[in-house]
């Protein structure tokens, strides 16, 4: 549904020599990510929970172009899964995770707070929260020391989300509240940020957003257009890099001019 700019022809080596974990990165914005920190340069770990075909396939398209890649299919809800992509990861690449990049999350289902009960509750917070609180926690031991860490909040943990996505709104406000303290505590060796996508033409927007919606919005966007995948992926690899090297504890807007914070 939406239109970006053209990509470059050629992709500064920003991440050249560095190790790379994606979670989620199976699909939509996490693919991106995936692929734009290997043509960056990065050695890039793949996590998926269902989207192994899209996993296999960015794997497939970066060892093509002569980078370095491996998918691993988990679930960021388990520890055993966490602790089993972590291990696979560092022992890959050489013992050394530089970039951790936490896409893993979801909605689940858009529920007012009279629908949802205590097990919906905690299975969003789980997703979206608490896994980010287990990647972090089984990397830490194998990352450098100027590394970065970079999460997918949400447009929704600022102003709260749409129809039914009270749990999902706090989940990610959640994260970036994790965001600022863990820059905090993580620093100097460190850095941790986190961006918060508006309208991205993603499969969440096809399964939970009707398509009046998603029209509505792009047109009171100063940019007119939904956002795309690889919007967010650009500006995840800068905050990856050390282009990024005084930035930390930021949750950063990317909604084309629909809010600004």
């Amino acid at each position: 549904m939406s239109q970006a700019a053209p990509a470059p022809e050629t992709t500064a080596r920003t991440l050249a020599g560095k190790v790379a974990l994606v979670t989620g990165g199976g699909r939509d914005i996490g693919r991106a990510c995936a692929m734009r920190l290997a043509a960056a340069g990065a050695a890039v770990a793949i996590n998926y929970h269902s989207s192994a075909e899209g996993a296999d396939s960015a794997v497939e398209e970066i060892r093509g172009r002569g980078g370095q890649a491996l998918a691993r299919q988990g679930d960021m809800t388990s520890d055993t899964d966490v602790a089993a992509l972590v291990e696979d990861t560092a022992q890959a690449f050489g013992g050394v995770i530089d970039i951790l990049v936490h896409v893993t999350g979801g909605l689940v289902a858009r529920k007012t707070i009279a629908e949802m009960d205590v097990a919906h509750w905690n299975r969003v917070m789980d997703l979206n929260t608490t896994s980010f609180m287990r990647v972090i926690k089984a990397a830490l031991p194998y990352m450098s020391d100027g590394g970065a860490i970079v999460s997918l909040a949400s447009q929704a943990g600022r102003d709260g989300g749409g129809p039914g996505a009270v749990a999902y709104g706090a989940s990610k406000g959640a994260v970036m509240t994790m965001t600022r303290g863990l820059a905090k505590e993580l620093g100097p060796k460190i850095r941790v940020n986190s961006v918060c996508p508006g309208m991205i033409d993603t499969d969440f927007h096809n399964v939970f957003t009707k398509d009046e919606v998603r029209s509505h919005v792009a047109n009171i966007t100063p940019l007119k257009r939904e956002g795309t995948s690889e919007d967010v992926a650009n500006l995840v690899a800068y905050l990856a890099s050390e282009e990024a090297a005084f930035i930390t504890g930021a949750n950063i807007d990317i909604n084309g001019g629909l809010v600004f914070s």
